[in-house]
């Protein structure tokens, strides 16, 4: 039933049924808008994106370090519901499930052959490890301190304080009562606005490069009407998953994610070159924690080509993170009550963070190995196709790309299905327990406007919108981040700062 929803549900809903329909009937004219307005953005907000996005960094980090880490999500003595093992795998399947696999091998070979940002000459060893530097950068503590932030800050104040689950709820210290009335409405249809754009340009990407491995490994045509296809099996198993409930379907699916991916993982390190992918992890992680600090910076003001460069692929990735946050924090915050602020940090910022990693270092690695030591001509194949053409120069290729396809099915799914779970939370007060029809009218909603994106623009599409959506929710995340201060300060402040009372840790 949907009498428990309230007026965001029917707001926002409205506003993406008519972005889709002038997707279908207007694909042209839409897809001038949303690159006009992206290209403004990019212009005119990067630097506002480098600025913000680290800040953000940097408030994790002192929340893993100060006394404060030790307050725990929840009641004094409140036990997380889920083990860790299965905490980690259910938010780094919502965190990064689809595009890990889609970029794992693709965005190292683009920086190295392709649109090498830094280095003078592209195909270069200078070009390989600007290549990893970069990837890490893109994939490491700026993507999960968005995430964990939004995260954070939910948790605390619907787990410590009792507050409705709700992006609008945590500006109460800010902001007061008037967060009951429209503006609380206004700021929870802009949250689910960016999360609707969020998930559904995923959700995209993983009907593209599925698309893209039956291309290549079986001759089936890449076309928008196969997506159609995809989109519509893989709608009907996340409604099925998203049916038998959090505690069941989202749970069942990221423990089978982290399954796959590891064996994906293992198969892949170890028929690839593997000192090779040893070394350039190494070598990367130094080069990463060395020029943090610059790349968490660079405009290039005085570069045109460079600039342009950071706007297609940094400014990109901050708002894509940005408008997968409320979706992602939501999502995270709902599994880790029972944690302290510490190890939440440490789990959530770090943890994930090093994974990526050593999956960039062994695909991304594998790929560059290929390309420059062996010849292969992976840089020439679309972005959706370079992972499958790196499996078929490997035994057990073909193995590896049936793994692959059934790992982005599933990431795609628990995706969708944690989509639709934390939109039906944003869209009833909150709750904990959205109604299913509630929950359905938002799966079909995601995939629609998957597919009204992918039919206007295909993946330039996808990305125009996602950098759009973006901008609103980044000044609610800098409001979010200020209240969260605000508020634990305070009661850092009761307790008495350095003398959170023991309990607070069992």
């Amino acid at each position: 039933m949907l009498k428990k929803a309230k007026p965001a549900f029917s707001i926002s809903a409205g506003i993406m049924l008519v972005l889709v329909f002038i997707g279908i009937v207007w694909p042209d004219g839409l897809e001038e808008i949303t690159l006009n307005v992206q290209t403004f953005i990019s212009n005119k907000f990067g630097w506002y994106y480098l600025i913000i996005v680290t800040l953000f960094v940097v408030v994790c980090l002192v929340f893993l370090i100060t006394p404060l880490g030790k307050i725990r999500l929840g009641p004094p003595g409140e036990k997380p519901e889920f083990s860790r093992p299965t905490w980690i795998a259910m938010l780094f399947s919502a965190g990064m499930g689809i595009g890990l696999v889609f970029w794992g091998a693709a965005e190292p070979i683009n920086h190295f052959a392709i649109t090498s940002p830094f280095a003078e000459e592209i195909g270069t060893k200078e070009a390989i490890r600007d290549a990893m530097n970069v990837t890490y950068f893109h994939w490491g503590l700026h993507a999960w301190a968005i995430y964990g932030i939004v995260a954070l800050v939910l948790a605390y104040f619907n787990f410590r304080h009792k507050k409705p689950g709700l992006i609008s709820a945590t500006l109460y210290p800010i902001f007061g009562k008037s967060m009951d009335g429209k503006w609380g409405s206004v700021i929870d249809v802009l949250a689910v606005l960016a999360t609707v754009i969020g998930v559904a340009t995923t959700l995209g990407f993983g009907a593209v490069q599925i698309n893209g491995g039956l291309t290549y490994l079986f001759d089936i045509s890449s076309s928008f009407w196969v997506q159609v296809v995809i989109v519509a099996v893989v709608t009907i198993l996340f409604m099925i998953s998203a049916w038998t409930g959090l505690g069941k379907g989202i749970k069942i699916l990221s423990n089978v994610n982290m399954v796959l991916a590891i064996a994906l993982f293992i198969i892949m390190f170890f028929i690839g070159p593997t000192m090779f992918i040893l070394n350039m992890f190494t070598q990367s992680l130094g080069s990463y924690f060395q020029t943090l600090p610059t790349m968490s910076f660079r405009i290039a003001p005085l570069d045109q080509a460079e600039r342009e460069w950071i706007n297609a692929w940094t400014i990109f990735y901050w708002a894509w993170w940005i408008a997968w946050s409320p979706f992602v924090g939501i999502f995270i915050a709902r599994v880790s009550k029972g944690r302290s602020i510490r190890e939440f940090v440490f789990t959530v910022l770090i943890i994930p963070s090093l994974i990526g990693f050593l999956w960039f270092s062994t695909f991304g690695g594998t790929a560059i190995s290929l390309e420059f030591y062996n010849g292969v001509d992976l840089s020439s194949l679309k972005t959706e196709e370079m992972l499958f053409g790196v499996f078929s120069n490997y035994p057990l290729g073909m193995v590896a790309s049936i793994a692959a396809i059934t790992l982005i099915s599933t990431f795609f799914i628990t995706s969708a299905d944690s989509g639709t779970y934390v939109l039906g939370m944003m869209t009833t007060g909150g709750s904990h327990t959205p109604g299913q029809a509630i929950k359905l009218t938002w799966g079909v909603l995601l995939s629609a406007t998957a597919l009204a994106l992918l039919y206007t623009g295909g993946l330039q599409a996808l990305q125009n919108t996602m950098i759009i959506a973006a901008l609103p929710f980044s000044i609610i995340m800098l409001l979010m981040t200020i209240s969260f201060i605000k508020a634990i300060f305070k009661e850092g402040k009761e307790l008495g700062i350095g003398k959170i009372p023991d309990q607070e840790d069992k």
